[in-house]
């Protein structure tokens, strides 16, 4: 699958009108599951791609800021939750985690406490392939997408997260004395 077509699933999902990250979920899941059985799982091979390619060391550490903490499956839910919100998001969001105190939803968590988190995002292929064919979606060997926690930098140092992502931590983080 190309990349384009595996980008157009989410512009549909997400055209004419605003959607949360579950109604994206579910609007790309009922157009994939309209296809043969072959291309949902392309799809699904393409998906561990994009996984593969946001899963940085400063993305999860943008994430950790943001939320206060993030695990290894809250990181893989907050890459859910930044696919639904679209190619462009994804590309500048992973060139430039940063870019992410751009976003008017992440400055609002700065006051509102908001996570964000979409894994149902993460399985739209498998619920396609379950609509489709009634079955599940084959598996196969994923690659892994994202570092081992035990190789990261320490997101609790706030000097360097302040290096690293200052308008993140400008939004996030307490002031020093």
């Amino acid at each position: 699958m190309r990349t384009d077509d595996f980008w157009a699933v989410i512009d549909r999902a997400t055209a004419d009108r605003p959607a949360s990250p579950a109604e994206v979920a579910k609007r790309a899941a009922a157009d994939l599951a309209t296809r043969d059985p072959e291309e949902i799982v392309a799809w699904a091979r393409h998906l561990d791609k994009v996984m593969v390619a946001s899963g940085t060391e400063d993305l999860w550490a943008a994430a950790y800021v943001i939320h206060g903490g993030c695990s290894e499956e809250g990181f893989d839910s907050f890459r859910g939750w930044l696919i639904a919100h679209g190619r462009e998001t994804v590309a500048r969001s992973v060139k430039s985690p940063d870019s992410l105190a751009d976003m008017p939803a992440v400055r609002a968590a700065a006051d509102n406490g908001a996570v964000f988190e979409a894994e149902e995002v993460l399985s739209v292929a498998a619920e396609a392939y379950q609509q489709a064919t009634g079955s599940d979606l084959p598996a196969w060997e994923t690659p892994a997408t994202r570092p081992e926690s035990a190789d990261l930098w320490d997101f609790d140092n706030e000097e360097e997260m302040q290096k690293r992502l200052p308008r993140l931590s400008a939004l996030f983080l307490e002031p020093p004395d």
